[in-house]
């Protein structure tokens, strides 16, 4: 998604607050692809996160994820917020399995799989997926392998990670191809999505790194904001964040969480809905960079990430 053309960053802007692959692997999801079927072209996997909580995450994921669906695109949403995984509630969904029972081997990713409204397929979290930090080898192959089935199924996986910085987590982020961070316009909000940026700049293969502005009062505020972490992070990290684009602050995006339902599908002509398509056409019509074509496939970032080999 990375355009190949960077913008000079040699005039600084505001500061930040100013406004080896494993054979086992490939051969125990053998038998899930053959029962999936192949796709000439592996899904993209993006990975929602944030710097810490009650910034809109997961809102942004949900979503995000059913944008992508109108788009005419096949999304499966994977709830990643170990401990806090609330997807669910806001898709009004009682699922009966978790990926607690894929980490723990009682199922896989497309026994747990489930449809949800506006289009997509979701596979729901839960706090007992606090163990992938504590797997064992032939638990990590069979969850990579069930990993490997699901991105040969879909246009795009959406990871809709924990906020911080969790080691639990980080494998995922850094296996991904773009990873979003999204913040609000507040100071605090706005150190902590640095820190997770400069966390993830530090990874020797990360994806493609991006800044969504959520509950923002206009695009204006929107893009000094995503500036001034894009101009602090080149500066100090040598890292590109690309501005991926802002959700106007909206009340119907409370309305649509008490109903326990997608403002998208609520309130499809709201503020807050066209900026989500205005991203998700972005994402969905965008071509990948040179750099991360030249990555190794997802399934070999994410078993090299959970293995550090």
């Amino acid at each position: 998604m990375r355009s190949e053309d960077k913008r000079n960053f040699g005039n600084i802007g505001p500061d930040l607050l100013s406004g080896g692959g494993a054979v086992g692997v490939v051969d125990q999801a053998e038998g899930l692809r053959r029962l999936v079927g192949v796709r000439a072209k592996p899904a993209r996997v993006l990975a929602v996160t944030s710097g810490k909580g009650g910034v809109g995450k997961t809102n942004v994921a949900v979503n995000l994820s059913i944008a992508l669906a109108q788009c005419r695109k096949s999304v499966v949403l994977v709830d990643l917020d170990l401990g806090l995984a609330n997807a669910d509630i806001l898709l009004d969904m009682t699922p009966r399995y978790t990926l607690a029972h894929v980490v723990s081997g009682l199922r896989s990713l497309e026994d747990v799989m489930v449809p949800a409204v506006g289009g997509i397929h979701v596979v729901p979290g839960a706090a007992g997926v606090e163990r992938l930090a504590n797997l064992g080898e032939a638990e990590r192959a069979a969850l990579v392998g069930s990993f490997d089935a699901l991105h040969r199924r879909a246009d795009f996986i959406v990871f809709d990670t924990g906020a911080g910085i969790s080691r639990n987590t980080t494998a995922f982020l850094s296996a991904a191809d773009d990873i979003i961070v999204v913040t609000v316009p507040e100071p605090t909000a706005i150190i902590d999505a640095y820190a997770v940026i400069k966390m993830l700049a530090r990874e020797p293969d990360h994806g493609d790194l991006f800044v969504l502005l959520n509950q923002t009062a206009s695009r204006g505020e929107a893009e000094r904001f995503a500036q001034g972490i894009s101009v602090t992070a080149h500066r100090l990290l040598n890292a590109y964040v690309e501005k991926l684009g802002y959700v106007l602050t909206d009340p119907r995006v409370g309305a649509s969480v008490r109903q326990r339902r997608p403002f998208l599908l609520s309130y499809p002509t709201s503020p807050a809905s066209e900026c989500v398509r205005a991203i998700a056409r972005r994402i969905a019509y965008a071509r990948s960079g040179a750099a991360s074509a030249a990555r190794p496939g997802f399934v070999r970032r994410l078993w090299s990430a959970l293995t550090g080999r």
